[in-house]
């Protein structure tokens, strides 16, 4: 395994939050108002060997680490009760080579940081749907969004990472580099260190993109739905196809990131679907369809979710789909593209054969209506639960290791698990969705 050479660092008083401080409550919030937990100090990161000197200060104090980028974790894993946040927010600086089509990410930033720095050029690389998330957590977990059909995901683009392990050293992954580490992040999520920096292939996308939605109403469109389905596995790979039932109306279209008047030729397709309700046509810059979903609540809402994978979508699960409890949101995106061009094996992310991606999602700001809320979403995903062929790590939650086996397949999850020994075999960084290491690991250490 090897190392940069660096050491690490002292942490300056100025940059740990403790409870009596001012900017900590401040600190601890993150994007789910559910999650109110207090850790004994933040530590708030300006560069990599500071991050070296707060893993190795959690170590020797014996406490439990949290790593926070964009805070998008439904379950708030940033945020450990009693324990040691780690916080990369400082590190949020992005450095375009726009001739070589690469950006170098720091650990902390945000999406629309990563957006902001290279769409003047023209540039971009697939990067979520909304863009107060963190690029960290979005790129380990695999990263779906808008460029996906056309770039592959987010983890498919990265160049290189650089990583603090569990003890504090600094490491360096590539495809020539610690390889098999390269493998595991892309993919694996927070198992196996933190990442510091990202490097990304970028790609000429241009600026303009094109949205179109028709809405429905609920109680009448199973064959538009069908209809939208069967138009979705012959689209362009610039077009996503998304479909979101909420409030009593199905609303069906798909986003393009190209040309907006190949788009418009494209959305004459949608004419089979019937006459809707209501239809929107929208052209917008890529930086605002961006920002398009961004949540305008900041951090004052409760939240909760549940999805699954689906290779197909047959007639019964789109009624499943269709009969979902009003007070959730109901969404699908379709993958495929260049997303399937990628073998199984080649990164830690490995459901390359998804049609579509469900999402079961709440939202309210009442602390008396959790469980109630909470219960109605796992309701509505449960019903798509025999058509479901897997997990998207980056939307797991509560579930444990159930949700990890459905995640990974066995063999992906050995091997994570083997990387998991060489890298974390105390379990250090376990708040996440969790690969622990293996018996014979832990039982070495004894």
């Amino acid at each position: 395994m090897a190392t940069t050479g660096r050491r690490a660092t002292t942490i300056p008083d100025t940059q740990i939050l403790r409870p009596d401080d001012d900017e900590y409550d401040a600190a601890r919030l993150v994007w789910n108002a559910m999650v109110d937990r207090r850790p004994a100090m933040i530590v708030r990161c300006r560069d990599t060997d500071e991050v070296a000197a707060a893993v190795l200060l959690a170590r020797s104090e014996g406490l439990e680490i949290g790593v926070r980028c964009g805070g998008h974790s439904v379950v708030g894993h940033a945020v450990p009760e009693g324990g040691l946040m780690i916080d990369l927010t400082p590190m949020r600086a992005v450095r375009v080579a726009p001739a070589r089509r690469r950006a170098w990410v720091q650990g902390g930033a945000l999406l629309g940081a990563l957006d902001a720095a290279t769409q003047p050029y023209g540039l971009a690389t697939t990067a979520g749907n909304v863009s107060h998330t963190g690029v960290g957590g979005l790129t380990l977990g695999g990263g779906m969004g808008w460029l996906a059909r056309q770039y592959g995901l987010t983890c498919d683009n990265v160049e290189s990472f650089e990583m603090v392990t569990a003890t504090g050293e600094v490491v360096r992954a590539s495809s020539d580099e610690n390889p098999e580490l390269y493998w595991g992040l892309r993919g694996g999520g927070g198992n196996f260190g933190i990442v510091t920096e990202f490097e990304l292939r970028l790609h000429e996308t241009g600026t303009q993109t094109l949205t179109v939605e028709l809405d429905f109403p609920v109680g009448e469109p199973a064959d538009a739905v069908a209809r939208w389905r069967d138009l979705s596995t012959t689209a362009p790979r610039r077009a996503t196809y998304e479909a979101t039932v909420a409030a009593g109306v199905v609303t069906l279209g798909f986003v393009w990131v190209g040309d907006p008047e190949e788009g418009r030729a494209h959305a004459r397709g949608l004419e089979v679907l019937g006459r809707p309700l209501d239809q929107r046509m929208v052209e917008m810059s890529y930086l605002d369809l961006q920002r398009r979903d961004d949540s305008v609540d900041g951090h004052a809402l409760r939240r909760y979710w549940k999805g699954h994978y689906l290779r197909d979508l047959p007639e019964a699960a789109i009624e499943a789909l269709l009969s979902h409890d009003p007070t959730v949101a109901a969404s699908l995106q379709s993958y495929g593209g260049a997303i399937d061009d990628v073998p199984d094996d080649a990164t830690a992310y490995s459901q390359r054969g998804t049609v579509f991606e469900y999402v079961a999602a709440a939202r309210w700001t009442d602390p008396g209506a959790d469980e109630e809320r909470m219960a109605a979403a796992r309701a509505s995903a449960a019903r798509l639960d025999r058509f479901a062929s897997g997990v998207y790590v980056n939307v797991l939650g509560d579930e444990g290791a159930t949700g990890v086996r459905r995640a990974y397949p066995p063999a992906t999850l050995a091997r994570l698990t083997a990387l998991k020994d060489t890298y974390d075999p105390d379990n250090i960084f376990h708040l996440n969705a969790n690969i622990p290491p293996s018996a014979a690991s832990r039982g070495a250490r004894r």
